[in-house]
């Protein structure tokens, strides 16, 4: 949610923060905005929309300014528009401030600074931050960064701030800091960069640092220091992102999320490289090394995650079960932390993630990490807040993912916890050879299948065309092609606006049955496996209702293509790797009905890719 940008150097900061805020634009906003230092004068440009509205709306300015921040914002405190975007000004006009999170207790320092004299021009909490700031270094007669340091103390909940100052002492300044929000640091040749992610700084420098929570980040003529709430010095780690420019590009596709799903082959392929090999029989997962023998002896397994992550879990509860017959439950991280889970000492809780970043999936690791457990991480984005949280885990290695509807996220991190699943099973000894030698070859394989479903996407796409009208879906799937149903409805409403609802098939008949009729467009998910004859007579259920039956089937299937109106076929695999195909067809009927609506399938409204606030 929301995106950052900030420079100080020798370049001109106005096209390099534009350029900047439209690498960011997968995040999710509904207003941008930019603050540049400009003679001597903090000078704020924001404006509701996109940043394209914001581009436009300066035409003629032509600002320069070698130093500047900019900011995307998606809206919490106070409604999208022009005078809650982003940057806000302290109330004397000399501080600026750019926010991503959430501060609790914001209404009550506004009313004491409502009481002091303070007003305010919006309805942001980050406004009232910035002026709190301003208040204690007055009231203090202190630093800016220490006025910053003195607020951290005092406010209380998620954030990543840059402040900008039109003092003459402070020329040149960048004041940045971070608790439960992302924030990282590029570092080039006299020059600094700042952003929530490093997607904005890798066409200029790949040596990044990644501000840990409680720290503060200060660039002044042209130096970096990075301190903690404490004021004790830090020595921040600098890294090399491995990423490339052309990752975060479309490569001739025309949408981000249509360039993701047609991924999948190399993703998933990604995840696997130097962790499998079935003609020599092993299997290596380097980040649960130390960890393996534990997880195998523990008695419970709880996965903690968040919307297309949640489904991934519950993929894996049926996989961890089947192989390594330990008891699994998937819980929403959004509730886990409220309800007062009972959690043990050596229960292993996993959370999954794409950004890494999620705030509710940190705060019930940071609940499961206080009462002992022994907590794991399933991530993409390297370096991200969860994996620096986590005893250990294993990175997906699936590569940036810009659409907001996750694709190759899913089949990625459903890769990744199937291994984690195996090599559990494996340490546990009740993992037979011939069937650990089978599913590794199995797994090898899926890449080359996945690509020979993507070649209907031609087929889908004229199948697409009589759906893209409906009001209403419902997905069917019984064992681990329940959670499919789940994603492929969540997909179809994310980007389409079309209400989907996913259920077990069994479930249909105790209510949504109810709701089937001849408008009524049902997508079972029926692959051979052990529920074939179950879902085979539920299908016939729809059909005696008049429901328009689209079934997503095992190549070589004759008996469902004689029931249903439109039949999308996946190769055969291993039962428990069914999920990894079975997802593909349904990720390409929402993107080719969601286009056919014109949606924006990449950005679409309200959502945000990184959830950064509670």
């Amino acid at each position: 949610m929301c995106g950052i940008v900030a420079y100080v150097g020798h370049r001109e900061a106005y096209p390099l923060i534009i350029k900047g805020l439209k690498r960011l634009e997968y995040r999710g906003y509904d207003s941008a905005g930019v603050a540049l230092l400009i003679g001597g004068e903090l000078t704020i440009y924001k404006k509701k929309g996109k940043v394209a509205d914001l581009e436009a709306s300066l035409i003629d300015a032509h600002p320069t300014s070698t130093i500047g921040m900019g900011h995307t914002r998606w809206a919490t405190h106070g409604e999208p528009n022009d005078r809650n975007a982003h940057p806000h000004y302290s109330h004397s006009g000399r501080l600026a401030i750019i926010h991503n999170g959430i501060i609790e207790n914001y209404e009550a320092i506004k009313q004491k600074l409502q009481s002091k004299g303070y007003e305010f021009r919006s309805d942001t909490d980050s406004e009232v931050f910035v002026n709190f700031i301003e208040d204690i270094q007055k009231a203090t007669a202190s630093s800016l960064e220490e006025a910053v340091r003195l607020a951290m103390q005092e406010v209380v909940g998620a954030y990543a701030i840059v402040l900008m100052s039109a003092e003459p002492e402070d020329s040149g300044l960048l004041i940045a800091a971070r608790k439960g929000s992302p924030l990282v640091i590029g570092v080039g040749e006299d020059e600094y960069f700042f952003a929530s992610d490093a997607t904005p700084i890798i066409e200029y420098t790949k040596e990044v640092i990644y501000l840990d929570d409680h720290q503060i980040a200060v660039v002044r003529a042209g130096e970096l220091t990075v301190t903690n709430i404490d004021n004790v010095p830090q020595s921040p780690y600098i890294q090399t992102v491995e990423l490339e420019l052309e990752a975060i590009e479309k490569g001739g596709f025309e949408h981000f999320m249509l360039k993701e799903i047609f991924e999948q082959p190399r993703s998933v392929k990604d995840c696997m490289r130097g962790r499998v090999s079935a003609d020599e029989g092993y299997l290596v997962l380097g980040g649960l090394r130390d960890y393996l023998d534990s997880i195998a002896k523990s008695k419970r397994i709880v996965i903690v995650a968040c919307g297309t992550s949640w489904h991934a879990g519950l993929v894996a509860e049926y996989i961890f079960e089947e192989l390594a017959r330990i008891p699994v439950e998937v819980e929403y991280a959004s509730e886990f932390r409220y309800r007062n889970p009972i959690i043990k000492e050596g229960d292993v809780v996993i959370a999954i993630s794409q950004s890494g970043e999620t705030m509710d999936t940190l705060a019930a690791l940071e609940l499961a990490k206080s009462k002992g457990a022994i907590i794991l991480g399933v991530c993409n984005v390297v370096g991200s807040s969860i994996p620096r949280l986590t005893h250990a885990g294993a990175y997906t290695h699936a590569g940036p993912e810009i659409g907001v509807a996750s694709t190759k996220a899913f089949t990625a991190q459903v890769t990744v916890l199937t291994l984690m699943a195996i090599a559990v099973a494996r340490k546990k000894g009740i993992l037979h050879e011939d069937t650990f030698r089978r599913l590794l070859f199995e797994l090898e394989r899926i890449p080359d299948k996945i690509e020979k479903v993507l070649k209907s996407a031609e087929k889908i796409k004229e199948m697409a065309w009589q759906f893209h009208e409906a009001r209403n879906f419902l997905y069917l799937g019984r064992g681990s092609n329940f959670p499919v149903a789940l994603e492929g409805a969540l997909k179809l409403k994310e980007i389409s606006y079309i209400h989907a609802e996913g259920y077990p098939a069994a479930e249909m008949k105790h209510g949504p049955i109810a709701l089937i009729d001849q408008d009524m467009p049902v997508v079972f998910i029926a692959t051979r496996d052990n529920s074939y004859e179950k879902i085979v007579s539920n299908i016939q259920e729809v059909k005696a209702r008049k429901g328009k039956v689209i079934a997503v089937v095992t190549e070589g299937d004759k008996l469902i293509p004689t029931l249903a109106d439109h039949v999308l076929e996946v190769p055969i695999t291993h039962e428990i790797l069914t999920p990894l195909l079975s997802v593909v067809p349904l990720q390409l009927l929402s993107y080719y009905i969601a286009v056919m609506r014109g949606c924006n399938v990449d950005q679409p409204r309200n959502l945000a890719k990184s959830v950064t606030v509670e």
